[in-house]
């Protein structure tokens, strides 16, 4: 009989248990399944509008024609009538023939990756020093990292051009060692140089936000162990912020690509890249096919470190 009470008494708390489980569960907010996904809505119809139909309307400029008598482009948005002459034309010509954009093109990846890789370095510096040593100044830092952005790109590369003059005060300080130099008269390295002022900031963001949110007891740890501080930096803090790292050249190297006003205002003809041709082709009559082809090309171009990266994160993710 005792033995029957004593079971008896354990179903009834398993029951009751049970029973309360089921109560604190009934307690939360049932969503549907549709809920959360429908929060995606909003961005994804954004991004239709906004991109992919610009899109479209690129790939069908790039495949249409050209109107015979005032010489504009006629978009074709019939993909079954579309041509594909002025697009294997505009291909051959970084190959073969005289190959006029095979210059601009390999230029615009010397640029781009010389600016991506000086932005990475200066970048982590800064952000590295802002999160572990700058104490009660990281805020007056992460302010002077911002407030660039108040000011239009247009403007202070305005005020490079200003400073790099024959009779700037570049010149007027470089004056004091040596003669004058010609910054704006198609250099490669005023080029690359704008290029990393315009697009560090972006740079820097990002990486900042990952190492500050490294937990100190990692480090400690190892310095526990008996790692060094360039150990410890090379095997903890470098790749815990690596996801961080392949953001920021993703930030900065993707518009780079597609970046003219920059050579613009501080390079030349000879400076040229694949958005200064592309920028040409806009403003001429007759050429717009040219230009959507063009256009694609550089997408497809600037498509391939998107992939890489999403397969890094990716992979982390799946790691984590």
């Amino acid at each position: 009989m005792a033995g029957a009470e004593a079971t008896t008494s354990t179903t009834g708390e398993r029951r009751g248990a049970g029973r309360a489980d089921e109560a604190a569960g009934r307690s939360g907010a049932w969503f549907p399944r549709w809920y959360w996904p429908s929060f995606t809505v909003p961005g994804t119809a954004w991004l239709l509008v906004l991109f992919v139909l610009p899109f479209y309307t690129v790939m069908s400029v790039a495949f249409g024609t050209v109107d015979p008598l005032f010489r504009t482009p006629l978009p074709v948005y019939q993909p079954w009538w579309w041509s594909f002459d002025t697009f294997g034309e505009t291909l051959r010509k970084f190959y073969a023939g005289d190959a006029i954009y095979q210059e601009p093109l390999l230029r615009t990846f010397l640029y781009v990756i010389s600016a991506s890789l000086l932005c990475l370095v200066i970048g982590y510096a800064v952000a590295y020093y802002t999160a572990r040593y700058a104490g009660r100044f990281r805020i007056v830092i992460l302010i002077t990292l911002v407030a660039p952005f108040f000011i239009s790109y247009l403007m202070r590369i305005y005020a490079w051009q200003s400073l790099l003059q024959p009779d700037g005060y570049i010149n007027d300080v470089w004056g004091l060692v040596g003669d004058p130099v010609t910054w704006l008269a198609g250099r490669p390295v005023t080029v690359i140089l704008g290029l990393v002022y315009g697009y560090i900031p972006f740079m820097i963001l990002p990486l900042y936000g990952s190492l500050d949110r490294i937990d100190q007891s990692m480090l400690e740890a190892g310095r526990d162990l008996g790692a060094g501080p360039w150990q410890t930096f090379r095997r903890v803090t470098l790749p815990m912020s690596k996801p961080a790292i392949l953001a920021g050249l993703v930030i900065v190297s993707l518009p780079m690509f597609g970046d003219y006003y920059t050579n613009d205002l501080l390079g030349s003809e000879r400076t040229s890249m694949l958005g200064n041709v592309i920028d040409d082709a806009v403003s001429q009559s007759g050429r717009g096919p040219e230009a959507g082809s063009l256009t694609i090309v550089l997408m497809l171009i600037v498509v391939i470190p998107m992939i890489y990266y999403l397969r890094e994160t990716r992979r982390a993710a799946g790691h984590a």
